[in-house]
């Protein structure tokens, strides 16, 4: 059975520190008994509980390079980001090093990322989504739109994400080349992020995904280096252009469009506040707005290796050294979609993207407009500081946990002191009380 998430929890690290429940932008954390307590319907794989989580008692599931040898024809689908891991003058040397590994085939996911660039300025002439059309490439942003801004699901581009049109472009090209069996070959994904293994699990706005494993770039980050010292003679691979392995960074999806009126953010935070704005109707004059779950892009993701500034900065180089072979490079993505006869139809989401209703009190609005106002009545109770100390992120979520039936209001230390307080001068009191029958009437 295939999991529902990949963030997953080390019982036996983990402290009860309580550090991960206050950086969760669902709040999907709890901690009782001195341990953390991931909620699956809250948690949309951010990662950010691992990089807060001073314990590493947070880990990501990916799949192993074993995995690969179940297929008969193995492709490597390495992210833009996994070549901003290494230190090397040749990217080339990179997609011979994956050949090396037992990969038959490489097909760059940043070549998709500029197929896809394609199709969102089609989409974007076409008028046909809310402005500002919101960026589908990060499943992390894209989850957190369902559990917290429901209301904007219709900006989201319905477009497939790079990794999802490079793996299917590439098992296309293999059938049609070769002549195997597409449930012979075997795309993997090439990772410095654990959403995209859900995505996998848990495809969003299609039925199923034509990836079959997510492989975490720190898993083979030792191999490649290994392989890079025997690589000597190698024929160019690559054919993918600066504009495509951009993406990598924040703000190379929306440079790429080549649009003035756009906004990018990157870090699960700051792209919530952002997202707020636009529920508010503050943003009403950008078309683009591209929001990456991770610190500095897919680069600062939590399977990646490489120091995210230092990975951005190798992006910006490269991206900058491919400039004067754009045009030839340029070529191949509308040489790609002639040949596969591509259209804006068939990268097109098959299903609309459904709410995820986990943070509403109560389906019933009555119930839940009777819960809202308990919740409002607790909250006033509570100190309002927000320590985390009772295991909830907030006073708020504790409030609405005791609503829940989750926890109760001594959960919370200053309640829980006032009423052993309470407690003890009532003691005080009937330690002073004597019997009916010995008590004195001085009348």
């Amino acid at each position: 059975m295939k999991n529902l998430h990949s963030i997953m929890l080390d019982k036996e690290k983990c402290k009860g520190c309580t550090n991960c429940i206050k950086r969760c932008p669902t709040e999907a954390i709890r901690v009782r008994n001195s341990k953390a307590r991931i909620i699956d319907q809250r948690c949309i794989d951010c990662g950010e509980c691992i990089r807060t989580c001073p314990y590493h008692a947070k880990y990501a599931i990916t799949d192993s390079l074993e995995e690969i040898n179940k297929f008969q024809y193995k492709i490597a689908l390495p992210a833009p980001s996994f070549y901003a891991q290494f230190e090397v003058d040749d990217v080339n040397k990179l997609l011979y090093a994956l050949l090396e590994l037992g990969f038959d085939d490489v097909f760059e996911v940043a070549k998709a990322a500029e197929i896809v660039t394609y199709f969102t300025k089609q989409f974007i002439l076409s008028e046909k989504n809310k402005k500002p059309i919101i960026s589908s490439a990060c499943p992390a942003v894209v989850r957190l739109i369902q559990t917290k801004f429901p209301d904007l699901i219709e900006n989201i581009l319905p477009i497939a994400s790079p990794m999802e049109v490079a793996a299917y472009i590439a098992k296309k090209k293999i059938q049609r080349e070769k002549g195997i069996e597409e449930d012979k070959i075997g795309a993997f994904f090439i990772s410095p992020c654990a959403a995209k293994m859900t995505y996998v699990n848990s495809p969003l706005g299609f039925e199923r995904s034509y990836v079959d494993g997510v492989i975490a770039i720190k898993d083979v980050y030792g191999l490649v280096r290994s392989k890079l010292r025997e690589i000597k003679d190698i024929k160019p691979l690559s054919i993918a252009s600066g504009k495509g392995i951009g993406w990598a960074a924040s703000g190379g999806e929306s440079l790429a469009l080549e649009i003035e009126e756009y906004v990018n953010v990157d870090g699960i935070h700051n792209v919530a506040k952002v997202l707020e704005e636009i529920e508010n109707g503050r943003l009403r004059d950008i078309i683009y707005f591209e929001g990456l779950a991770c610190s500095g892009g897919c680069v600062g993701g939590p399977l990646a290796v490489e120091n995210p500034y230092v990975a951005k900065n190798r992006i910006k180089r490269l991206s900058s050294k491919l400039k004067d072979k754009e045009e030839s490079l340029s070529a191949w993505t509308e040489e790609i979609i002639n040949s596969f006869s591509l259209k804006l139809e068939d990268v097109l989401f098959e299903k609309e993207l459904e709410t995820n209703p986990v943070l509403e009190l109560d389906s019933d609005i009555e119930r839940a407009m009777e819960k809202f106002e308990k919740v409002n009545s607790i909250l006033s109770m509570l100190p309002g500081l927000d320590c985390g100390a009772c295991g909830s992120p907030t006073c708020k979520t504790l409030a609405e946990d005791i609503v829940r039936g989750f926890a109760n209001d001594t959960d919370c230390i200053f309640i829980l002191r006032e009423n052993i307080k309470e407690l003890a001068n009532k003691m005080v009191e009937l330690s002073n009380k004597l019997p009916p029958s010995l008590e004195r009437n001085d009348e």
